[in-house]
């Protein structure tokens, strides 16, 4: 049976991170960058603020302030007992949004990896060669790869462990469908993979409209006894009731968050597992402030929370300390 969590993960560090423009069109997490800005810890350039390079907003105190974060978020997973192999970007292409690589990337038992179409034309320069090459000499060897690239020439795209959350033990790819997440793609990742795909629709609100969550893994983390989800992001009741079903029938205890504290990133957590076999649920700040104390000791009752603060990543990248982590098997 395959096991739902690992010891060893892989992390990009940022060279240039900023707000991209190319993934904003769907991503309704990111905030642009504004002149009148204080969130980052570091002063703020105005004029660096202003400009535009391209599709992407580059900052250098953005980039200093995620640089930061990232650094203590491995510092943190470290002493935790996580095994964290970084990989550092290269300056050119310029890619904002390296430090989320499971969109691009996958690794899976067996010596399997997946790469995968991406929305955003930009993003796609992040999928690099070398990553193998170096993963090996830290005994990690992917020799067979699933390469799923070409559709984005079809323009059909699925992003990864965003786009599904995968419960590995039981061979579930959970995929909320939106412009990033297709179906046909999904089925031909689960036909080559052994997983059952289990497609429904997540949406969140965006001015006065519905409109699709652009990551399964913002609105529900699958952990190996419990799952955090956010119903209340699925309007069709019938989706939503089989969903629940499902979660209950692989014997998931269902934490129930709600559409305010996904937006705070509370859906977007992983499980992990130290080398002691002790069991960590990997959260960032904002989330962990979102949930209510019942949801704290429910979450407590099965593993300890490491807690990281990312404000800057959530704020411009629009993603989390879920999206910053690609687990190998």
């Amino acid at each position: 049976m395959a096991t739902q969590t690992t010891q060893t993960v892989l992390m990009i560090e940022p060279v240039a991170f900023g707000y991209n423009a190319e993934t904003a069109v769907n991503n309704y997490f990111q905030q642009p960058p504004s002149a009148s800005d204080t969130t980052t810890q570091t002063p703020v350039d105005q004029q660096a603020l202003l400009r535009l390079e391209g599709p992407s907003a580059f900052d250098t105190s953005t980039q200093t302030a995620a640089l930061a974060e990232f650094k203590a978020m491995v510092n943190r997973l470290g002493k935790a007992g996580i095994n964290v192999i970084t990989i550092c970007d290269t300056t050119e292409p310029r890619t904002p949004d390296s430090i989320f690589p499971n969109n691009w990337i996958s690794f899976h038992e067996n010596g399997l990896a997946v790469l995968y179409p991406m929305y955003a034309e930009n993003r796609r320069a992040e999928r690099r060669n070398d990553v193998f090459s170096i993963l090996k000499q830290s005994g990690n060897k992917y020799t067979e790869i699933l390469d799923l690239t070409s559709f984005e020439h079809q323009k059909l795209f699925l992003e990864g462990t965003g786009s599904m959350v995968l419960d590995r033990r039981n061979k579930i790819a959970y995929a909320a469908l939106s412009e990033r997440t297709h179906s046909e793609v999904l089925e031909v990742f689960c036909k080559n993979t052994g997983y059952k795909a289990f497609p429904f629709h997540a949406l969140q609100q965006v001015g006065d409209e519905r409109l699709p969550i652009y990551h399964t893994n913002v609105m529900m983390c699958v952990a190996e006894q419990f799952a955090v989800v956010c119903l209340e992001s699925i309007d069709d009741e019938k989706e939503r009731q089989q969903l629940t079903e499902q979660l209950e029938q692989t014997q998931k205890d269902i934490v129930e968050i709600s559409g305010e504290q996904m937006h705070r990133f509370a859906g977007n957590m992983l499980q992990l597992r130290n080398g002691k076999g002790e069991l960590k649920l990997v959260l960032s700040g904002s989330a962990y402030q979102s949930l209510n104390k019942q949801q704290i000791n429910q979450l407590q009752s099965y593993n300890e929370l490491i807690v990281c603060e990312v404000p800057t990543i959530e704020k411009y990248g629009g993603g989390s300390v879920r999206c910053m982590i690609a687990e190998l098997f």
